[in-house]
């Protein structure tokens, strides 16, 4: 069904459009157009506007030929390089990547490729399917903030698949919550060489709490990491400053609370146990939810299905636990039951990353196998 060819370009000729986050014009309207020559509809939402963005999220609609409830079809249109990146790419064996100096972008243009090509060969083959609503999201890599901010008034699908994923054989159904916390630590400065007294040394505060608090894996459900400092003002003044920034995520709301407070007190009780100069130190805290939590049953009917399909086209179709969120996170907190399956990307986010593209075919076989009627 799938053509190879067309699906390949299509892939490279969205690489090659910068779209880093809150940049996503360029793909935006490669999509549009795309859509445009199939005639199928499409609505910008305002979150663009929200988020300071060159577009918004992108809503299709495509009207089925079954009685079978609506299924979304998400994707996300941002990367993580730097707008000034030209990405380049090279294909060896049927692998492609980016020339070493760049990421290659398959997170997550691959899943934007595999949702167009799935589209383009409905219409020309014309296949039953039920009514499919491809959702392009805008800044999912700074937050999910696209999702966050999409226009659910637009959404008529209660399922959704999001093609955001490694392994087309795997099904991503669980994926943790995350708290994010920024902390600052206000010190006093002072000369350092000649009063450091008179100081108080925020770095050294902020270092004594850290290095009484685990980080990394916490354990098989929970995971902590700082991964932001700043502050000083120059080597010879005593620090009056410094901010940490990080996050908590686990598969259990308790442990995440649990872990999050105790960042908190420990940080507390560092600033409470130091002689206090002018009403100093303090502690300044700001903590929020960077994504709730996601499951969705080994039973519901998606999985059921995709698993169905995957032994019909002789894929090992396999469930698996992600530690990352995305925005299949912020759908299944909005009432839209998703999961999340792969196309194949590698080393994202990284110079060294790649794709086969028998996998992005792969890819769109399982898709089209698991909606046609």
């Amino acid at each position: 069904m799938v053509n190879t060819e067309r699906l390949k370009n299509t892939f490279l000729e969205l690489v090659r459009l910068s779209s880093p986050s809150r940049q996503e014009g360029l793909v935006a309207t490669y999509v549009k157009e795309r859509l445009n020559n199939l005639g199928i509809s499409w609505i910008e939402d305002k979150a663009g506007e929200k988020l300071g963005a060159t577009a918004g999220n992108i809503i299709a609609w495509v009207e089925g030929t079954s009685d079978t409830p609506p299924i979304m079809l998400n994707a996300h249109l941002d990367t993580v390089q730097k707008p000034e990146d030209e990405i380049e790419t090279i294909e060896e064996n049927g692998i492609l990547k980016s020339k070493g100096q760049t990421i290659l972008g398959a997170d997550d243009k691959s899943g934007v490729a595999v949702i167009l090509e799935v589209l383009e060969v409905l219409k020309e083959q014309g296949l039953k399917h039920p009514s499919l609503q491809p959702v392009f999201t805008i800044c999912e890599e700074i937050g999910l903030l696209g999702a966050k901010n999409l226009d659910y008034s637009l959404i008529k699908a209660k399922w959704g698949l999001v093609l955001d994923g490694g392994n087309p054989c795997e099904i991503i159904h669980r994926a943790p919550t995350a708290n994010r916390f920024r902390i600052e630590v206000i010190g006093k400065e002072a000369h350092a060489g000649v009063h450091p007294e008179q100081g108080i040394n925020a770095i050294w505060l902020a270092a004594k709490a850290t290095a009484r608090l685990d980080w990394g894996r916490i354990d098989e459900e929970t995971t902590c990491n700082v991964g932001l400092i700043q502050g000083g003002l120059a080597t010879n003044i005593v620090p009056p400053q410094v901010v940490l920034e990080g996050e908590v995520r686990s598969h259990k709301k308790d442990k995440l609370e649990a872990q999050t407070q105790k960042i908190v007190s420990v940080f507390k009780e560092i600033i409470a146990q130091t002689p206090e100069k002018g009403g100093l130190p303090q502690l300044n805290l700001d903590i929020k939810e960077d994504y709730p939590l996601m499951y969705v049953a080994e039973n519901h009917f998606l999985i059921k299905l995709l698993q169905q399909t995957g032994e019909k086209l002789g894929m090992d179709m396999r469930l698996k636990v992600s530690g990352g969120g995305s925005d299949a996170n912020i759908f299944n907190q909005a009432g839209i039951v998703s999961i999340i399956i792969g196309t194949g990307m590698k080393n994202v986010h990284t110079c060294e990353e790649y794709i086969a593209l028998q996998d992005m075919v792969q890819s769109v076989n399982l898709l089209l196998n698991a909606i046609i009627q």
